[in-house]
């Protein structure tokens, strides 16, 4: 075997695809080392080996600690790591995904720098998530009215559906267990959907910050990814698991969240659907990805020319990158 020095960085195409990976994975008290491609996590009961290629979203909760090794073989794979609290219910940090094409990002900047564009993609976003209603021409304040309505009307149906009681959405910040049961469940539901979302939105290139409907925070449009299916299957799943038993409803939502997100090939989706809200009409789910390594100078009209290339005179020679 070789050594992890002398092992060869991987490319992007030898890697797993985002939309073939798994949700997440949660560890708590624990230690995460490194066993040649595969991650560990080693506590009082034993040792697991992870593969670590397999992971869209790894959630670092209390008592972990990871090793440098852990991490670098986390970093070639291109696994997002996200630190969280307990219950994996708050942010904290996360590690760099792997991106290695700006194409989407480049795309994602245009549609947001122009009011019109950002606008037009918010109207694609509440399409997206309620088909059945045309938000063509509507302002943001109206869409966001109506988003209000539908999510409130989201909350009145299940707990109908579930006979779960429902008095309004309640969440302190920083105190989980301060709500009830199914508040509890909404809450664990939503942030594991931002690890998702924060993993598709890294791995695919695009900037966290840059968001369509939300605004002014380092993760704006990972928040505007994961309400794309809030009221599809994050909602009506919470209400599932409160109905079921009010103990432990935290674990419960990501385990059966991450069932859930597997059975329904969520990640493919998502990654099909970032790329139809940014990329023009006429470019298909397929079209610019991240599996580019390709380095390129921008020149006059929007041409883009060959870096690694000396481009003074009136024939182009190479000249070696550094």
């Amino acid at each position: 075997m070789s050594t992890v020095a002398r092992r060869p960085a991987l490319t992007p195409r030898q890697l797993t695809r985002t939309d073939e990976r798994l949700s997440f994975v949660y560890l708590e008290r624990c230690t995460v080392h490194r066993d040649a491609n595969a991650i560990t996590a080693q506590d009082a009961e034993g040792t697991t080996h992870i593969p670590s290629a397999t992971i869209g979203t790894l959630l670092l909760g209390p008592g972990t600690r990871i090793t440098h090794q852990a991490m670098s073989v986390l970093g070639e794979t291109g696994a997002a790591v996200c630190w969280v609290g307990e219950h994996g219910v708050r942010y904290y940090a996360s590690g760099r995904a792997l991106s290695r094409s700006s194409a989407l990002m480049e795309a994602q900047a245009r549609q947001w720098a122009n009011p019109r564009s950002r606008l037009a993609v918010a109207r694609k976003m509440y399409r997206l998530r309620f088909p059945d209603e045309d938000p063509a021409g509507l302002t943001r304040h109206e869409l966001l009215g109506r988003e209000g309505r539908r999510v409130k009307d989201c909350y009145r149906a299940e707990a109908a559906r579930t006979g779960v009681p429902w008095r309004g959405r309640r969440y302190t910040p920083g105190d989980f267990t301060s709500g009830d049961a199914v508040n509890q469940a909404i809450t664990a539901a939503a942030q594991c959907m931002y690890g998702i979302a924060h993993a598709v939105v890294t791995s695919l290139g695009c900037s966290p910050a840059l968001g369509f409907v939300h605004s002014g925070h380092e993760l704006s449009f990972v928040l505007d990814v994961a309400d794309l299916y809030k009221t599809e299957l994050g909602i009506p799943l919470a209400f599932d698991v409160a109905a079921q038993d009010e103990e432990d409803v935290g674990p419960r939502t990501r385990r059966a969240l991450r069932d859930r997100i597997n059975e329904t090939s969520l990640l493919n989706r998502c990654v099909d659907d970032i790329k139809r809200l940014l990329l023009p009409e006429t470019a298909g789910p397929s079209d610019p990805g991240g599996d580019r390594d390709v380095v390129t100078l921008q020149s006059d009209h929007g041409h883009q020319v060959a870096s690694g290339v000396n481009h003074d005179g009136p024939e182009d020679y190479r000249d070696g990158l550094w």
